[in-house]
């Protein structure tokens, strides 16, 4: 067996780092994570925008907004729709209730194009950068997360795939994978305000089908780790297991310093035994675990989830910030007059055009709903859900000063 790297001792440093069982900031001190997820913002996910049935997947949303604006107007929403969800106002919002990090799912999509991987978006990664400021500014850590790879690392909606984990498939999309990492990590390699890289979330379902797949997943984060190390020799790199990050017996010991274990916790119990497998593996190898996803539930759940993570001495990232028309999340976004016209339709299209132009809400009704709904995910005129932020042991923002412009 090869060293245990969550065994080294500490090294001076102006990065959060992994020692032993914890987490430690730059000065060595405990890092008891008290996060929270942005997800919806660079990864749609339908129901969050309230669509029981149809359009799940960002491409599949993507396609609703363009029938029913037109491309060119589609383009300009989802511009204005990321330019809206999370703005300088929501950071410091969250830094003044006492959340102290940030997941970022992101698309890979939005860093560069899906059909040439020759090609970087400059626009996207200025997005990151502009986020990183404003946690930065606000003393936030930001952990850049993969939530959809290319090929897919699930096959489903989350993803933004094509239906199956081609991500194990191909050669091609592994090393695509392991180039965007490369990319980000050469870009944020200075940065600490960055805290890591959550690697590949939620990987391979457990599908029987799918099976085979797990053996190859701790062989793709050895070359994704050791592509990163080679330009960024800090910052801590997140590894999540198989089905869904749940099954850590697809793990040997760590075979790289710096590396923190992920797992989510949804709809189950909320006592030691449920978390009995992760703490278990944390004391077999002397690493630390991050609860990096949670949460969809009552306030009472999501009370009892965090106070079981913080007794185990586990950071936590409750899911989500944001979503539409829901008490299970930080702010509350409401539903413009006329979003059941677009939610009817969401449902009933079909591949048939002409069918579809039927039933389709008129272009100037369709325009003026999203465009209302563009000024509702605005942190300002959201609903801020004080039972969810209660549950979540957090203080009020009464009187806090305002975020400078």
């Amino acid at each position: 067996m090869g060293p245990l790297y969550g065994q080294e001792g500490p090294t001076p440093s102006r990065f959060a780092r992994a020692q032993g069982r914890e987490l430690v900031a730059a000065d060595g001190t405990p890092l008891r994570l008290k996060g929270i997820n942005l997800g919806n913002w660079l990864l749609p996910e339908g129901y969050m925008w309230r669509l029981q049935k149809g359009p799940q997947s960002p491409r599949q949303i993507q396609e609703l907004v363009a029938e029913l604006i037109g491309p060119d107007a589609a383009r300009s929403f989802w511009r204005d729709f990321q330019d809206a969800y999370v703005t300088r106002s929501d950071i410091h919002y969250l830094k003044k209730i006492g959340i102290d990090s940030v997941r970022v799912p992101f698309d890979y999509r939005v860093l560069t194009p899906e059909e040439d991987s020759r090609v970087w978006l400059e626009a996207g990664f200025a997005r990151l950068d502009q986020l990183i400021e404003w946690c930065r500014d606000e003393g936030l850590l930001v952990v850049l997360d993969m939530h959809a790879a290319p090929g897919g690392q699930t096959g489903r909606n989350i993803d933004n795939s094509w239906g199956h984990p081609f991500l194990f498939e191909s050669e091609e999309s592994e090393a695509r994978a392991i180039a965007v990492w490369r990319r980000l990590a050469e870009r944020y390699r200075d940065e600490a305000a960055v805290l890591g890289y959550d690697l590949l979330n939620e990987p391979i379902p457990n599908v029987p089908a799918y099976a085979p797949y797990k053996a190859r997943l701790e062989a793709f984060y050895r070359k994704a780790v050791a592509g990163i190390r080679e330009v960024d020799a800090h910052h801590v790199i997140f590894l999540g297991g198989a089905n869904w990050d749940t099954d850590f017996s697809v793990f040997g010991p760590p075979f790289a310093p710096n590396l923190v274990y992920t797992f989510p916790k949804y709809w189950s119990p909320t006592d030691d035994a449920s978390l009995r497998p992760f703490l278990d593996f944390r004391e077999r190898y002397r690493v630390p675990l991050w609860l990096g996803e949670t949460g969809e539930n009552t306030d009472e759940w999501i009370d009892a989830c965090r106070r079981l993570a913080e007794r185990h001495g586990i950071g936590w990232c409750f899911w989500p910030y944001k979503k539409l028309v829901a008490p299970s999340c930080l702010a509350s976004i409401a539903a413009p007059e006329g979003w059941d016209e677009i939610v009817a339709y969401a449902i009933h299209r079909t591949a048939d055009f002409e069918a579809n132009a039927k039933i389709r809400p008129p272009l100037v009704r369709s325009r003026a709903v999203l465009a209302a709904f563009l000024a509702n995910i605005r942190f300002e005129n959201c609903r801020l859900n004080d039972g969810y932020r209660k549950a979540l042991g957090l203080r009020g923002d009464e009187a806090a000063p305002s975020p400078r412009p």
